[in-house]
This record gives structure tokens, C-alpha cells and sequence, in this order.
């Protein structure tokens, strides 16, 4: 047990270990099942979170167009399950049966090309990573190979969030616009909306992001995290020192798209439907808001800010309807004044230092007591001190007296 407590501390899993502690016992039989599906949900989030943190902690680069790629793996799962959901038999009654509902409003008589690929599980799995990885390949390439970055590379993404939400919109035909795509109720015949069901997703869903976290953190041990972190404060020295700085912004920001794709597709699995509000400019400055909270560094404390800022916003909108969008503004404020670093911050900077000096503390003292006895074996235990009376006392010669 000592030497697993010990590999545990030198690797840097410790926080890991009770993430999971936390996501997979402790949650699970403490939260009522639809509360621990809203916990599904959030993690979700934490997907783009880790992937922020690569990109933005580790290597320098903001971006504020996360949802671009979230989305985009939560239409590329949707699209499978819509098709699923819109079989010849239950859509009989549409004017063209075995296409969605909402192609059959708009006078959509036949399935469209980009839609054909999405009738098989397989593809549609390889599209959620593949699809968000080339738009992000295909921005970052323009940009980083002419050397933009910064604050402009910070809007550009911005720009790219609201482009994709206004194109989801208008083409409502194709991506059922506003409304996005719902009623999405089964994968190959399972019904995803059974408890059972649930605990399965959920538990799914914390695999694949512990699954995640331990590959961005492979990532930050070897070479390439090294080189990372000399690029985002020293871009220039490894620029000069031989090394195409561009590829590895490049890698770093397509790392964070599959990342995010992957959250999107568990999202459409566990909520049931997708829509373009989760593809614009808010809802991607929300996930930066996660990481930071959490502490861009920390791709643990990713997750807890992530757990955290969700679970306020529920809260705060369940307890104070009209005043909770004031409340989580105070909270992020807050955090953000407070603790610069965000919660992985606050642990590093007080909670770490407590805990070791109070146990070298404890190490102090023992090798006192230890060091004293090897130097007096034979020396009798310190006798306690005695208590004094309370009431009447015995005086010497036998005689009773009152204390004063």
C-alpha cells in the first residue's frame, strides 16, 4: 500500500486517483440518477476543458472557438442517431419516409451525399475526431504558418464559432437550423433513455476522459511537453534553436479538437438531441471560463472547474431564477481575483505547503521522541502532573480543611 502511495505521489496520478475516487464511487451512489446524468453532462465539458489546457496552459495559444469542434462531434453522432430515429417504418406518415422530420418540412424529397456516411456506427465514430481535427488543422495551418497568434488568433476562432452557428442555422434542411436535431432515442436498437442505460453512458463517459487526461499527461512528461512549455514562454529561443514552432501549435490545437469532439458526441448520447447553441461565441468563452477556474495547468483541476462552474449554474438557477446569471458573474469575478491560478493554483500555493509542513512536523517530533528514548533506554516515563482538588482537601497531619 505504501510503495502504490508512493508511485502514485512521484508520477504526479495522486489527483487523479481521487478524481476517480470521486466520479466512479463517490457520485455514483451518493446522487438519484437524474442528477448524476446532469454530472454526465458536465463532463462532457470537461473534454474541451483538458484539451484547453494543452492548448492554452501548455501551449500558449487561446482560443475561443472550442465549440466549433464540440459541435461539431455532437452533429457528427446526432446525425447517426437522427438517421437511426427516422427508419421508413416510424417516419410512414412523412410525405418521404426514412429521412429526418425536419427535411421532410422543407421539401427535402432524398437523402443528402453528406448525410451517407453517418448510416454506419463505425464511420460515424471515425467522423467525430476526424471531422473537428481537419477544420482545426485547416485554421491553425493558415495561421500559425504565417505566424499568428495572440489576440488575433484569439477573434479568428471567434469569427470561425459564429460563422459555423449562422451556416447550422440557415441550412436547416440539412442541420434541422435553430431547432437542431432531437428525438435521438437509440444506438442500433438500444434505448438510451433507461437508467440502466444512463449509468452505462456515465460511466463511459468518465473512462474515456480519464483516458484523456492520461494521455495529455504522457504528452506533458515527454519531449514534446517540454518543448511546449519552452515555446509558449520562449518562442523565439526555440524557434532559433531549430524547431518548427508552427507544427507544434498545429498539434497541440488539432489535439484539443478531437478532445473536444469526442465531449460532443458523449453530449448528444447522454442529453439526446444537439442544437447550435452550443456551437457559438458563448458557449466557447464558457469553456475557457472552465479551464480557468480550474487552472489552465491542471488538467485535473480542468475537471473540477468544470464540475464546479455547471454545478453553480444549476443551482443558482434552481434557487434564484431571476438572479442567477448576476450570481455566476460574481462567482467567476471572484475566483478570478482570488485565485489567479484557479483551484489547482489555490492547491499548489496553500493547501500543498500546509499538508507537508504539518506532516514534517509529525516526522519532527517522532524523531525527537525516538532520539530520546535511544539516549535514556532505561530513563522511567514522565510521571503526569497532577490534578488538584476540587472541594475539600486533605491537609498534611491528616486534617480536613476547606480550600479558599
Amino acid at each position: 500500500m505504501k510503495s502504490l502511495l508512493a508511485w502514485s505521489k512521484n508520477s504526479g496520478l495522486g489527483s487523479l486517483l481521487l478524481l476517480i475516487l470521486l466520479l466512479a464511487v463517490v457520485l455514483p451512489l451518493t446522487l438519484d440518477i437524474f442528477r448524476l446524468n446532469l454530472v454526465g453532462k458536465y463532463l462532457t465539458y470537461a473534454f474541451v476543458a483538458v484539451g484547453l489546457v494543452m492548448v492554452w496552459g501548455y501551449g500558449g495559444v487561446l482560443s475561443l472557438g472550442q465549440g466549433v469542434f464540440f459541435g461539431l462531434g455532437g452533429y457528427a453522432m446526432a446525425m447517426f442517431l437522427k438517421l437511426e430515429a427516422s427508419d421508413p417504418e416510424t417516419t410512414k406518415i412523412q410525405t418521404t419516409p426514412g429521412i429526418p422530420d425536419f427535411m421532410d418540412w422543407n421539401q427535402i424529397t432524398e437523402l443528402p451525399m453528406m448525410w451517407l456516411p453517418f448510416k454506419s456506427l463505425p464511420l460515424s465514430l471515425i467522423l467525430v475526431i476526424a471531422v473537428p481535427t481537419l477544420l482545426a488543422w485547416i485554421i491553425s495551418f493558415a495561421m500559425f504558418k504565417r505566424r499568428v497568434g495572440g489576440v488575433y488568433f484569439a477573434i479568428i476562432t471567434q469569427a470561425v464559432a459564429l460563422i459555423l452557428t449562422v451556416l447550422i442555422i440557415g441550412q436547416q434542411g440539412y442541420t434541422g437550423g435553430v431547432n437542431g436535431m432531437t428525438d435521438l432515442k437509440t444506438v442500433l436498437g438500444w434505448d438510451t433513455r433507461t437508467d440502466s442505460a444512463k449509468y452505462i453512458l456515465y460511466y463511459l463517459c468518465v473512462a474515456l476522459l480519464v483516458a484523456s487526461i492520461l494521455l495529455c499527461r504522457w504528452i506533458q512528461t515527454s519531449k514534446l511537453g517540454t518543448l511546449l512549455l519552452a515555446m509558449r514562454d520562449k518562442e523565439d529561443r526555440v524557434r532559433f534553436s531549430g524547431y518548427d514552432v508552427s507544427n507544434f501549435k498545429i498539434f497541440t490545437f488539432c489535439l484539443a479538437a478531437a478532445l473536444s469532439g469526442i465531449g460532443g458526441a458523449l453530449f448528444s448520447l447522454q442529453v439526446g438531441f444537439m442544437s447550435p447553441s452550443f456551437v457559438g461565441i458563448v458557449p466557447s468563452i464558457e469553456m475557457v471560463i472552465f479551464a480557468a477556474v480550474g487552472g489552465r495547468m491542471s488538467l485535473v483541476g480542468a475537471v473540477y472547474g468544470t464540475l464546479l462552474v455547471n454545478a453553480g449554474k444549476t443551482f443558482f438557477s434552481e434557487s434564484f431564477p431571476d438572479l442567477w446569471l448576476f450570481l455566476m458573474a460574481a462567482l467567476f469575478i471572484g475566483v478570478t481575483l482570488a485565485f489567479p491560478m484557479g483551484l489547482a493554483g489555490l492547491w499548489e500555493s496553500h493547501v500543498k505547503p500546509w499538508w507537508t509542513k504539518r506532516q514534517a512536523d509529525r516526522r519532527s517530533t517522532r524523531e525527537r521522541v525516538a532520539a530520546a528514548h535511544a539516549a535514556y533506554p532505561d530513563a522511567p516515563p514522565k510521571p503526569a502532573r497532577a490534578t488538584p482538588p476540587s472541594g475539600d482537601s486533605k491537609l498534611p497531619g491528616g486534617v480536613s480543611g476547606q480550600r479558599a
